[in-house]
């Protein structure tokens, strides 16, 4: 069974016991840039200078990122960090030149969910101690682990005869599809030759990993706001433009959007709102939704067609739409070759008793974006799975990870990315 230096589950810990948003990441960037510059790197990139920073998506308001901006400092994070990561510009990139070779990146995510975590005897944050400490947040995904698999592989690297660069992409704002996109267009990547991204987990039980994930559903996150005029519902309805009956329409038609035969597509209306009392003519709607496509073609054909129900459903009701992309990221496809090389890299890692070639995520993934850009250059990318008999689902208050599985994501990654440097697949 694998086992998990001390300092690598010390360094977990801190991150899962304090959970941060999208761009609000002000203490886990903090406390991931401490722990890098302990390490022989040759650059390290911190916020705006790890990001296309006029690619960023989801933004939150001044006010929510001033408070968790205090948070981080509260919590101890260093000032000078938390000072460069103003107005949200979270996430880093760390990179080691380690004489000629190709050029390797690995994308490790580090954002949590808005979730309440168990309080419960046996979710073992709880019993151990290092359950979040922020109120309505938690790791629920894993990020915590992928950061510190993320940090243990570059030591793992560091610590061989790797020749080549290896670059550490820490990157914020997964889970609102978001932060990939910046971090793609930073310029970072446009000398990558080779690319891993992974994630643990997957319904995958420890001991199994997963070679190259495949599956990724393109997606597009919207915000649909509809303006119409109020009126007094029982005196003079006539004089009011419902937008509650534009929001009503749309949700209807955004379900009736016709399948499509090159693909499976999806639509929510996840949250949906509006009105003020029962006796005011609505003035204000919104939907917060999501469309998918097994491909990016079918997101973008989804999209289209939203688009068009959305102002059909204003214009009928004599209501004005303001829609917003909220988030979105490409399919992508996992390459072969390396692939290949997890799996025979995880064949000799100590914990690992199942390899499984291929399997589909049946979900979405901003790392694709990362996956995408090198492979448009002509590089080769793959998203690796790392198996965690965790309790709950992902995005539950119940979930965890089994931390011995993180030292086994830790070496698989790290001999894939050694065996890259080798072999130039």
């Amino acid at each position: 069974m694998s086992v998990l230096d001390d300092g690598y589950r010390t360094f977990r810990r801190d991150l899962h016991r304090h959970p941060e948003p999208a761009w609000c990441e002000f203490y886990t960037t903090a406390r991931i840039v401490a722990a890098l510059r302990e390490r022989d790197l040759t650059d390290l990139h911190v916020g705006p200078d790890a990001l296309a920073t006029e690619d960023r998506l989801n933004v939150p308001d001044d006010e929510t990122l001033a408070e968790w901006e205090r948070r981080a400092r509260d919590a101890g994070a260093d000032p000078d960090v938390v000072d460069a990561l103003s107005g949200g510009f979270t996430g880093c990139v760390a990179v080691a030149e380690r004489g000629p070779g190709p050029v390797i990146g690995l994308r490790v995510d580090i954002d949590a969910l808005p979730v309440t975590e168990s309080d419960a005897d046996d979710h073992a944050p709880a019993a151990d101690g290092f359950r979040s400490e922020r109120d309505g947040y938690m790791h629920a995904c894993g990020h915590d682990a992928h950061a510190t698999m993320g940090l243990g592989a570059l030591d793992a690297v560091l610590a061989s005869d790797f020749s080549g660069t290896l670059k550490v992409f820490f990157q914020p704002g997964e889970e609102q599809v978001a932060g990939g996109k910046p971090m793609a267009e930073s310029g970072h990547l446009d000398d990558v030759d080779y690319l891993y991204a992974v994630h643990v987990g997957l319904d995958h039980p420890s001991g199994e990993v997963v070679c190259g994930v495949d599956g990724f559903l393109a997606v597009r996150h919207f915000l649909a706001e509809f303006t119409g005029a109020p009126a007094h519902a029982g005196a003079r309805p006539e004089d009011g433009r419902n937008a509650v009956q534009a929001m009503a329409a749309a949700v209807q038609n955004l379900y009736a959007i016709p399948r499509h035969a090159d693909g499976p597509t999806r639509v929510n209306a996840g949250l949906v709102g509006g009105g003020t009392a029962t006796n005011v003519i609505p003035e204000e709607s919104y939907i917060e939704g999501e469309l998918r496509g097994a491909t990016t073609a079918l997101a973008d054909y989804m999209s289209d067609h939203a688009d068009r129900i959305l102002e059909s459903a204003a214009a009928m009701h004599d209501c004005e739409v303001d829609i917003a992309t909220k988030g979105e990221a490409p399919s992508a496809t996992s390459d072969a070759a390396l692939a290949g090389i997890v799996g025979d890299v995880a064949g000799r890692v100590d914990g690992v008793t199942e390899i499984v070639d291929r399997d589909d995520l049946g979900g979405s993934e901003d790392a694709t974006y990362l996956m995408r850009s090198v492979q448009r250059r002509g590089g080769l990318a793959c998203y690796v799975g790392v198996g965690t008999d965790h309790p709950g689902g992902h995005h539950t208050s119940t979930f965890d990870v089994v931390e011995p599985d993180i030292a086994v994501g830790i070496d698989v990654l790290a001999g894939a990315i050694r065996r890259v440097a080798e072999t130039q697949p």
